[in-house]
């Protein structure tokens, strides 16, 4: 087979596309998890106290982005929204408010599983020197639920980072996206989507690998346990 790596690489534009695209991807990434992680705090955290109707909202909420495409999400938020609400956002914006929505829901599922887990002596044994119920839940239970399930958050974030390439589907100027261009020129698919799945490795690994100093940062305290 006569593989043409060089049609990517001697196209300045191409180069700088994909570059870009890289950059975007990462950022878009990077904002649905960090904002996603701010609420799914907020829906598990409801669902552990058993607020009033939070709680249920909370429920059908996660159930209800986990039980449905994230395309399906994309196409409703880009194009759903702006005709109920009578707005209008960059496609851009639209793809970070999506991934966001994902991103916390599957990360609430997982907060959830660890503050259930956080042992009952230990909450007892905080009561008992009269810490406060906030305090306890902020100093005692948050922390170790998140430690607990840091690995999994990883893990979930990375495999939802890999799914951003979705967005191109409403023309957001992802790397998915970058490549689909140079392909429609070039017309090259195998030489230009090796280049990406090579990209989106060495990103994800990029990720795993920022992820993990920040765990040993954080929860230094454990590793002493």
């Amino acid at each position: 087979m006569d593989f043409r790596f060089f049609e990517i690489w001697r196209s300045e534009e191409y180069v700088l596309r994909l570059i870009e695209g890289a950059g975007f991807s990462i950022a878009l990434a990077t904002i649905g998890g960090i904002i996603g992680f701010i609420l799914a705090v907020g829906l598990a955290s409801a669902r552990y106290f058993a607020v009033p109707v939070a709680a249920q909202v909370a429920v059908v909420y996660v159930e209800f982005v986990r039980n449905t495409p994230l395309i399906v999400q994309l196409f409703f938020v880009a194009f759903g929204l702006p005709m109920l609400l009578g707005y209008a956002w960059p496609f851009w914006a639209h793809a970070a408010l999506a991934l966001t929505l994902n991103f916390s829901a599957y990360f609430a599922e997982i907060l959830r599983a660890g503050l259930f887990s956080i042992a009952k002596g230990q909450i007892e044994g905080a009561r008992a020197l009269g810490l406060p119920t906030l305090l306890l839940y902020r100093k005692v239970i948050f922390p170790q639920a998140v430690a607990a399930v840091f690995p999994s958050l990883n893990s979930q974030f990375i495999f939802l980072f890999l799914t951003t390439g979705i967005v191109a589907e409403i023309g957001v100027p992802d790397l998915t996206n970058a490549g689909l261009y140079i392909d429609s020129r070039t017309f090259r698919s195998f030489e230009v989507f090796t280049v990406l799945t090579i990209m989106y490795v060495v990103i994800a690994v990029g990720f795993k690998v920022v992820l993990s100093l920040l765990q040993r940062r954080l929860f230094a305290w454990q590793a002493s346990r």
